[in-house]
């Protein structure tokens, strides 16, 4: 294969990479969440993006919940730290200092639609829609049976925690700044905040496998 490898950030600008990635969508360990995503397109009437073939998909011990599809997700069709944009570059980055392993992580979104309008510019969600998103984080979850974190970033994700202690009672939920650059950017303590965040989520991966190991 040639093209950029998926070891460094933005590795899908590059047609051949983003060409081999497609060309994985019908992995077994993502084929459920991507049923998932055709019923949340089809009863919202909205491109649902696919979960990156190369992460975890149902065997994900960690969820990482951003906001909502940025336009440019159109191009590649993947919610993955793989995209030519800023924040995917930056989560690209936090993950990999973290050490958290690509096969451990599922990048998910708290709106899982497009709500832009096509040529429109990035928008947060608006609560009707965070309200109308609600019900399909339980379907999700049920995917997930190894589940052992969820990463809320940014505002609007961290609204789903009383979802989580709901839904999934017990599993610990992380709260971390979004990691788009216009918000990294602020001020030092925002990464900072990111990357602690972060080793704390890896840091409960490596205690909860070495618990099962030696059970």
């Amino acid at each position: 294969m040639t093209g950029l490898a998926p070891d460094q950030p933005k590795s899908l600008r590059d047609p051949a990479a983003l060409a081999a990635r497609r060309a994985l969508v019908d992995a077994p360990h993502i084929a459920p969440i991507r049923a998932l995503a055709r019923r949340i397109a089809d009863e919202r009437r909205a491109p649902v993006p696919d979960p990156d073939p190369l992460d975890g998909g149902v065997n994900a011990r960690m969820l990482l919940l951003l906001e909502t599809p940025g336009p440019a997700v159109v191009r590649t069709g993947f919610v993955t730290r793989d995209s030519a944009t800023g924040t995917a570059a930056n989560l690209f980055r936090f993950l990999a200092e973290a050490g958290i392993p690509r096969a451990d992580t599922l990048i998910w979104n708290v709106v899982p639609w497009v709500i832009h309008a096509p040529g429109a510019l990035n928008r947060a969600p608006r609560r009707a829609e965070l309200r109308a998103a609600e019900p399909y984080l339980g379907p999700l979850l049920d995917l997930l049976p190894g589940l052992a974190v969820a990463v809320l970033a940014g505002r609007f994700a961290g609204e789903a925690r009383p979802a989580f202690e709901a839904l999934r009672p017990g599993l610990p939920v992380v709260g971390v700044p979004h990691p788009s650059p216009t918000y990294v950017c602020t001020a030092p303590a925002v990464p900072e905040r990111i990357r602690a965040g972060m080793e704390e989520a890896a840091v409960i991966l490596r205690t909860s496998r070495a618990g099962i190991a030696a059970s």
